[in-house]
């Protein structure tokens, strides 16, 4: 069966159930493959750092996810909407941000640290996200967020010391977090970015010219790192971890993700979003035998319980 015929035959499957309620279930059970996808690219992407360098490793992951997305935006949009000249410099950042930055530094990261660690750390996007978007959008923080935002940020501490706070204050902290933490910069860059100006391309779009404005940035550091002689060196193990971030941690979660805010709104959506480091952990544990320590179980509740505070719709009172 092709890729691009699983999303019909699901709703294939959820007319022929002939019950109402199933479209909503099918949309939850997608949105929690898209956490575990998403937990998963932090398996694959240590399993590709060991072998491809991160200009590399970055440039194939995008050439994929590249590829099926200009397909799935012609399939779904009916046409490939073409920017405004205003939108042309905005489409380039995006490329820059949240494609060529983000991942160059996502695999460098993953080189020296441990999978799990590394989603904790980067579980912290929305956080840092919710606190830029009270400055520039002067969105309003509520007493919920506020403590949210505190929660979080605590078991990123936890999680990046190791549970021990001297490390950070004695500045032995290493070059892999601070890698995994310059991915939370760029990704944050890319949504305040996405947030400001992208209004008039639909996010699927936006993101489908962004990863081929990536892709092309990515191709020279790229050559210059070796990608023409050593890709056929590749081991198999490294194939498929690229083809899994390009189309199930790029395109599948994403179009998945964007199906969940269109049928049950954002607030729930983005709930799900609170599984990804949970199953980055566990699939860590499983399937690389990351060990799972004191530090990194108390970091992830609190990073869980912080983002989804911090995410949580505003009450009476508060």
């Amino acid at each position: 069966m092709r890729f691009w015929d699983l999303n019909f035959q699901v709703q294939q499957l959820t007319k022929a159930c002939g019950m109402g309620e199933q479209k909503t279930v099918s949309v939850y059970i997608k949105l929690i493959l898209t956490a575990i996808f998403w937990g998963g690219t932090f398996i694959a992407g240590r399993v590709v750092a060991r072998d491809v360098g991160p200009f590399s490793a970055a440039f194939f992951r995008f050439v994929v996810a590249s590829g099926f997305l200009i397909l799935f935006t012609w399939k779904i949009d009916g046409k490939l909407f073409s920017p405004r000249k205003s939108q042309i410099v905005p489409v380039i950042l995006l490329g820059l941000t949240g494609v060529f930055t983000y991942n160059v530094f996502f695999f460098k990261g993953l080189k020296l640290i441990n999978a799990g660690r590394a989603s904790i750390i980067i579980a912290n996007n929305p956080i840092f996200i919710a606190i830029l978007s009270a400055y520039f959008f002067k969105e309003k923080l509520n007493l919920i967020k506020v403590i949210g935002i505190i929660i979080s940020v605590t078991g990123a501490i936890i999680v990046i010391s190791k549970g021990n706070l001297n490390e950070i204050v004695n500045g032995s902290v290493g070059w892999g977090e601070i890698f995994i933490f310059c991915c939370v910069l760029s990704w944050v860059a890319y949504s305040l970015i996405g947030k400001m100006v992208m209004s008039g391309l639909s996010p699927l779009t936006s993101v489908s010219y962004s990863c081929v404005v990536g892709t092309v940035f990515l191709f020279f550091p790229a050559c210059y790192e070796g990608i023409l002689n050593d890709f056929h060196h590749y081991p198999i193990t490294a194939w498929i971890g690229i083809f899994y971030l390009g189309f199930f941690g790029t395109v599948l979660g994403f179009v998945w993700y964007y199906e969940g805010i269109k049928k049950i709104g954002p607030t729930k959506a983005s709930l799900f979003i609170n599984f990804v480091p949970v199953s980055a952990v566990v699939l860590a544990f499983l399937i690389l035998n990351e060990p799972i320590t004191i530090s990194l179980f108390i970091g992830t509740i609190l990073v869980c319980s912080g983002v989804y505070l911090t995410n949580k719709e505003r009450r009476r009172g508060l």
